[in-house]
């Protein structure tokens, strides 16, 4: 596990970047070949490793699960690793404020992972192999859309998304309070501003 520098979002607000190298982290955590993330045993350990690490940093943080190193994942790992691990965060009882950012995933890994988010109607920022920042999951056309749009902006009021996609302010508004629910944007504490995750990775580095 890596961090960047701390990123201050708005009043008494900040985020740590963290880099969670899932090869290394499936070493420390199980007996199995270390590049190949199968079985549910295999996930479960997986979540708990991340979670545990989410806990120690006691902030709110970006959680980076970094693919690079896997060579196989399979969809019961992809369960309990990825969608499981974002549905416990989604809830009002979570145990820590993290959102999730996934890197280094190639065309092998998408199958099992949009597969799970399909399953719990989740939905996951990636940066995906030859694509880069993408949106993987169930969501409207759009929230799809307002989420480009932010992608573009980084940083960007309901106004500047309504215009960029020539849509009503109402609905653009939606759009982004549905993202910001399903954690993959943020919404500026005591502001009308919205963030793209990936420009908290930006402004670390």
């Amino acid at each position: 596990m890596s961090s960047g520098s701390t990123m201050t979002y708005g009043p008494q607000q900040s985020f740590v970047p963290v880099s969670i190298d899932l090869h290394s982290l499936v070493r420390r955590s199980v007996a199995s070949l270390y590049s190949h993330l199968v079985t549910r045993p295999t996930g479960r350990a997986l979540r708990l490793g991340i979670e545990s690490q989410i806990v120690e940093l006691g902030d709110r943080c970006l959680s980076v699960l970094d693919f690079r190193q896997v060579v196989i994942l399979d969809y019961s790992c992809a369960d309990e690793a990825v969608a499981k691990l974002v549905l416990r965060y989604l809830q009002d009882d979570r145990p820590a404020d993290a959102y999730f950012l996934a890197r280094g995933v190639s065309d092998h890994h998408l199958d099992p992972i949009e597969a799970v988010l399909a399953r719990y109607h989740l939905a996951l920022v990636a940066e995906v192999d030859e694509l880069g920042f993408t949106l993987l999951g169930e969501v409207e056309p759009l929230e799809r859309y307002a989420w480009l749009a932010l992608q573009e902006f980084g940083v960007a009021s309901v106004n500047d998304i309504a215009a960029r996609l020539h849509a009503d302010t109402a609905a653009a508004s939606a759009a982004l309070s549905s993202l910001a629910r399903r954690r993959t944007v943020i919404r500026k504490a005591e502001s009308p501003l919205y963030c793209a995750l990936p420009a908290l990775l930006q402004a670390s580095a």
